[in-house]
């Protein structure tokens, strides 16, 4: 817990005891249930599962859209936010205002989970510094990657800084695997750091799923191969390098059609660079499961996710899994076992990773099989469980200062 300084111990903190009541958890997110993907599904797992399982009180502080993007868990208590120029699925939140101030005050957390590094995260953590109550941040997406792709590398150092300083002041940090884990021990010490892994819902993703009737309502043969992209059609997701495989994969000899799962705001960029390509927009429930064991290869440049979902999810349906080498897709890919990694940014090295599968469907049908092993190891409920013992363990259970009245005086 973070001590107070005694240039502002004048004044008195109240003291609260824990046992009587369960555990209270604010949880701080950029866009809750704004934005379909792969971190606010997680997000809303864990709510799901402290509310229902772990027998907390959840209360989560985030933008909010017109219209949800998908049934959400949770109280939320709406900040002010705006949206993002040229990505209006997105909402910017505009800080940690008044409102939602004393709304948390009223709630009086025992943990504040921060699970974006945005100003409304960053305020919040000021606050709860200030107020004596532990603040834990989950690392979901690598930000700083996304300079790249909209032609901003010149802030890679400030952004790199910012992060450091956002994360740095955190009591505790959830990272998605152990290559992540490891670099944020190095920077910020081993025992500040621990895994918040993610789980595959058996019933929803696995090779049974896979239906001839599906290939064939679109179009495919049982002899065609069909490449997968699944994810959010943005451009930080690597659709340049997708199109750029597909397109060498054509020039091979290898006439494919690929299915694209998702949507987002490139989707006609997309569509206009790589023709001959099988649409279906987002999917969820059976119909995504059926469709992702449906395909055959998924191939998956993105270098954005600090986990990859994605190809948790194709290896647990069963797919033979062409990913970028990258620390999310290196903790769950054994090279050559379970799929294949290969460098991030170059379109002929996948190109060649997957016209080797093409040309080796022993291999292929091997690593998929493999790959839906490992992938059944990957449960939510431990995983879950895990988050929680971190709460236990910070907000320790017993007494803990809080003091609103210091937090408005002292926060930044």
């Amino acid at each position: 817990m973070t001590t107070i300084l005694p240039a502002i111990s004048p004044i008195v903190p109240e003291y609260r005891a824990f046992a009587p009541r369960p555990l209270r958890v604010a949880l701080f997110s950029g866009n809750y249930d704004c934005v379909r993907d792969g971190a606010n599904r997680a997000l809303n797992r864990l709510v799901a599962y402290l509310l229902e399982q772990a027998g907390a009180e959840v209360r989560i502080y985030s933008p909010v859209a017109p219209q949800k993007a998908f049934a959400s868990v949770g109280d939320i208590v709406p900040v002010r936010s705006a949206c993002i120029p040229g990505r209006p699925e997105y909402r910017l939140a505009l800080g940690f205002t008044k409102a939602a101030r004393e709304d948390m005050e009223a709630f009086a957390p025992d943990i504040v989970h921060l699970s974006a590094p945005d100003i409304l995260g960053r305020q919040a953590q000021n606050y709860a510094r200030a107020a004596g109550i532990p603040v834990v941040t989950s690392l979901h997406t690598r930000f700083e990657t996304y300079l790249h792709y909209y032609r901003l590398g010149l802030l890679r150092g400030p952004v790199d800084r910012y992060l450091a300083r956002f994360y740095g002041d955190a009591d505790h940090i959830l990272a998605p695997t152990p290559p992540i884990r490891d670099a944020l021990g190095e920077q910020f010490g081993p025992g500040k750091v621990s895994i918040w892994s993610r789980g595959v819902d058996p019933k929803m993703f696995g090779p049974a799923l896979r239906s001839q009737a599906f290939r064939q309502l679109l179009g495919y043969t049982p002899d065609d191969l069909v490449p997968l992209f699944f994810g959010r059609l943005v451009l930080e997701k690597g659709l340049d390098v997708f199109a750029g495989t597909i397109a060498a994969l054509r020039e091979r000899g290898h006439m494919v059609r690929p299915i694209v799962v998702g949507d987002g705001p490139a989707r006609d960029w997309l569509a206009r660079r790589l023709p001959n390509v099988t649409f279906l927009g987002f999917l969820d429930g059976a119909a995504l499961g059926e469709a992702v064991a449906s395909a055959d290869i998924l191939i998956n440049p993105s270098v954005t996710e600090a986990f990859g979902n994605v190809n948790l999810e194709a290896m647990a349906s069963g797919l033979a899994v062409v990913s970028a080498d990258v620390d999310s897709a290196s903790a769950l890919i054994d090279h050559g076992r379970t799929g294949l990694l290969v460098p991030p940014h170059d379109p002929g090295a996948y190109a060649a990773a997957a016209a080797s599968l093409i040309d080796q469907p022993a291999r292929r049908y091997r690593l998929g099989r493999a790959a839906a092993e490992v992938a059944d190891r990957y449960r939510w409920d431990a995983v879950l469980a895990d988050v929680a013992r971190v709460y236990e363990r910070l907000a320790g259970r017993d007494v803990a200062l809080h003091s609103p009245a210091l937090a408005r005086q002292y926060a930044a």
